[in-house]
């Protein structure tokens, strides 16, 4: 922070160039990306759904006796009656997030996925969320997330019967086996950008237009890779890494369409972690996970739980300023 005798000394000139006003009459104190004037306070932009909050509500109790203090951060992650879909989420890391999002209160959470009748593992898992019993509850759809009309329509009708659409979670993605870059059939490269790039673009355009549709704040997750902004040693995924890079521009391209609508966009990039995806190359190559773990200072691959928690944060209102960013979750892989 500087102090005020330091912008009594700039010149004009020198405000000019460091793009600074400030009314010769106005006591000063700024930071290098904001100016507060003493002769009355900004004008308040947004304000916590929870307040006061934090320090705030501290302030308030301090002069407030019938003010009763309270924890508030387990309601700023809370998601209760809130309504999403999950693309990918007959099993994987898809299926962990609708189930974590269920835990945080959510309504209902729709279970986009290919196969035409749900997994083993999803039946178990619904009944895992209806014993619960906290009114939260798991729904499957059979889709093609590369179709886009039927995304739309799909979407469309989950807003009918819910009357609402809050959160949006694309995690559907296939990868291939190694191919050389410049042996790489068309139809194989196509059909990944379709999936990977083609699919979480219309998961997002069906969420997003319900949740204009009612007039609420969504949160929109792409789910990404770090295979997006750094190249994996020693394979072949040119198809992969090019589908996944796409998406992080989509992310920010969408974020910043939709801020004026109170949508926000974000992408999520995991590193190397055991799912059914990963597992065709771990199981059949088990030298892989020495390998994929002395990729990153922490020595191992992660589990699908250990996305939970940011996925939660960024479906609930704890992430309320956070859009336009990709949130690497890789065990510090990009670190070294």
């Amino acid at each position: 922070m500087f102090s005020s005798q330091i912008v009594k000394n700039l010149t004009r000139a020198s405000q000019r160039r460091i793009g600074l006003t400030i009314p010769r009459n106005a006591t000063r104190a700024f930071s290098a990306r904001s100016v507060v004037f003493s002769q009355g306070k900004p004008p308040v932009q947004s304000t916590s759904p929870l307040a006061p909050i934090g320090v705030n509500a501290a302030l308030q109790a301090s002069i407030d006796p019938t003010f009763s203090p309270k924890p508030k951060v387990f309601d700023e992650f809370s998601l209760k009656d809130r309504v999403g879909i999950v693309s990918g989420a007959n099993r994987g890391l898809g299926l962990e997030m609708a189930l974590v999002l269920c835990e945080a209160g959510a309504r209902a959470i729709y279970c986009f996925d290919l196969p035409a009748e749900p997994s083993d593992e999803w039946k178990k898992t619904s009944e895992y969320v209806r014993k619960m019993d906290n009114g939260s509850r798991l729904e499957y759809v059979s889709a093609n997330v590369t179709d886009q009309k039927s995304m739309w329509a799909k979407v469309q009708e989950i807003g009918d019967r819910e009357q609402r659409m809050d959160v949006c979670v694309a995690a559907a993605g296939i990868l291939k086996s190694h191919t050389d870059c410049l042996q790489y059939p068309a139809e194989q490269f196509q059909e990944v950008m379709a999936v990977n790039t083609n699919g979480v673009l219309y998961t997002a355009q069906a969420a997003g237009q319900q949740m204009l549709r009612f007039g609420k704040a969504g949160s929109i997750i792409m789910i990404a890779s770090m295979s997006g902004s750094i190249t994996n040693k020693d394979h072949a995924w040119v198809s992969y890494n090019t589908s996944k890079s796409a998406v992080l521009q989509m992310a920010r391209s969408m974020a910043c369409e939709l801020a004026p609508k109170n949508i926000r966009v974000n992408s999520l990039s995991p590193g190397h972690i055991y799912t059914s995806m990963t597992a065709a190359y771990l199981d059949t190559q088990p030298h892989l996970l020495d390998k994929w773990s002395n990729l990153n200072p922490m020595g191992r691959i992660g589990r699908p739980d250990e996305l939970r928690g940011v996925v939660t944060w960024l479906a609930s209102d704890a992430s309320s300023f956070c859009t336009g960013s990709d949130i690497i979750v890789s065990g510090g892989h990009h670190s070294w």
